[in-house]
């Protein structure tokens, strides 16, 4: 009997990729191509194509649903950059590897439990078998959603003198940009010229509102209702990630709002009618969560309005969404710790439900991984821009890692280097803080067999 002696070079089969890995890889691959499409001539208007530099901030923005520009969208690029941009607005919000697993579900008839990881770590999904019916849903409700807020948005662009086929492409890409939570706008001030007009102002904040949720909720709220109009009268109690994201929206909401009427009453909206000034200040809270979109200057913001932004562009929206930030249900997770332990409770709880040690643990690698970025980032800076001032530059900063795009207008003044660092930002902000670290440092633990003694340090 011989033996069959292994070849020479032979080793291990390389281990396949991590679902966080692959999602981060997906999304590092789409802005390189964004950024290729956009260096084309024929992506800018006039002659010669974009500086790379340009390109690639511009591709990392819209890829990563954020709407920070450093050249002005309506006049730089042309219709077909335009396009690239808006396509991978849309392709940046499904998440590349959703629509990889949608399509291969709908031409092979099935998902594997590989593709389901890899929707599942792009926040679609909490547990393997909701993966498929949120998969189909996030698609479905996304193209509906952006329909309906398109021909509303159409038929007001149209009132306004555009011919059809210009009120189309306006109505279509803000829908797109809204309802996926990127902030960019095909005016050179954005929607300054709209502040008034709550035809176009309320569908766009309604669409970044419901965009902003995030899909698991859409969904559970889309299969309650539906029940309910079952006759189906006893439902299960809603999720904690649900009752997180929709009370921590609505509580974040509400202190925008009166935030920004009472700090900026008699400034930025001192000219707006009493009506004007409460709707610019809702829309205010609405697109400073996640959306970048703005219907006043914020150059002109008192401090004060600019640190409550600050607040509201770091906390975010919901996860498993178009939404930025730390993430509504985070935070929540984090008040919920510090009210059991002022309570002297011995386990996390909220809405009669425990929260697993596991849970609070990422949270708070969330939070620091997020302040030790953004502060690390506001230090280099203020190192590369000190003409700047600091609270602009913390604006900026902010809202690159929280995927926003509001700015005071100093995005094209930064120096190529303070540019480029926005980047790595917009990019960590998307994919987020554990898929990022997953991506880069992926360990399998399972092979610890032995236990620290426990001591107890002195906090406080």
């Amino acid at each position: 009997m011989s033996r069959t002696s292994p070849r020479r070079g032979s080793g291990p089969p390389p281990r396949p990729l991590s679902p966080a890995r692959l999602v981060a890889g997906a999304f590092a691959v789409l802005i390189t191509v964004g950024t290729l499409l956009l260096l084309l001539p024929a992506s800018r208007v006039g002659d010669g194509g974009a500086d790379v530099v340009t390109a690639l901030f511009t591709a990392t923005s819209a890829v990563c649903l954020t709407g920070l520009i450093v050249v002005d969208t309506a006049t730089y690029w042309s219709h077909f950059g335009q396009a690239v941009i808006v396509v991978l607005i849309q392709l940046g919000g499904l998440g590349i590897m959703t629509l990889a697993t949608f399509t291969s579900w709908v031409i092979a008839g099935r998902i594997g439990v590989k593709s389901r990881l890899n929707a599942a770590a792009e926040g679609r999904g909490i547990h393997l078998g909701d993966v498929r019916t949120l998969l189909v849903a996030t698609v479905t409700f996304t193209f509906v959603a952006e329909f309906v807020v398109a021909v509303l948005l159409t038929l007001r662009f149209h009132s306004y003198g555009f011919d059809w086929l210009a009120s189309i492409w306006e109505g279509g890409f803000h829908a797109v940009s809204a309802f996926n939570n990127a902030g960019f706008g095909l005016r050179s001030d954005n929607l300054v010229p709209y502040a008034r007009d709550s035809g176009i102002v309320l569908p766009v904040a309604g669409a970044i509102i419901i965009g902003g949720l995030g899909y698991p909720v859409l969904l559970e709220i889309a299969l309650r209702t539906r029940r309910r109009t079952q006759g189906i009268s006893r439902l299960p109690q809603m999720s904690l990630t649900a009752r997180f994201a929709l009370t921590g929206t609505t509580i974040l909401l509400m202190t925008g709002w009166v935030g920004y009427a009472v700090l900026e009453w008699r400034g930025v909206f001192a000219e707006f009618s009493l009506g004007d000034k409460l709707l610019n200040s809702f829309f205010q809270s609405v697109t400073t969560r996640t959306a970048g979109f703005n219907t006043v200057d914020l150059g002109e913001f008192h401090p004060s309005s600019l640190l409550l932004t600050d607040v509201l562009m770091f906390v975010g929206g919901g996860s498993g969404g178009t939404a930025g930030g730390v993430k509504v249900t985070t935070v929540a997770v984090l008040v919920a710790v510090v009210m059991a332990e002022i309570r002297g409770a011995e386990h996390v709880s909220a809405y009669s439900r425990r929260i697993p040690q596991r849970t609070i643990r990422q949270a708070l690698t969330v939070i620091v991984l997020a302040g030790v970025s953004v502060a690390g980032s506001i230090g280099v800076m203020l190192l590369l821009a000190p003409e700047i001032e600091t609270n602009r530059i913390v604006f900026e900063v902010v809202s690159a890692f929280a995927t926003v795009g509001l700015s005071t207008g100093i995005t094209a003044d930064l120096p190529a280097g303070g540019q480029l660092l926005l980047v790595p930002l917009m990019y960590a902000g998307r994919i987020g803080p554990i898929t990022l670290v997953a991506a880069l440092a992926a360990r399998n633990r399972n092979g610890i067999l032995y236990s620290h003694p426990v001591e107890r340090p002195h906090i406080g």
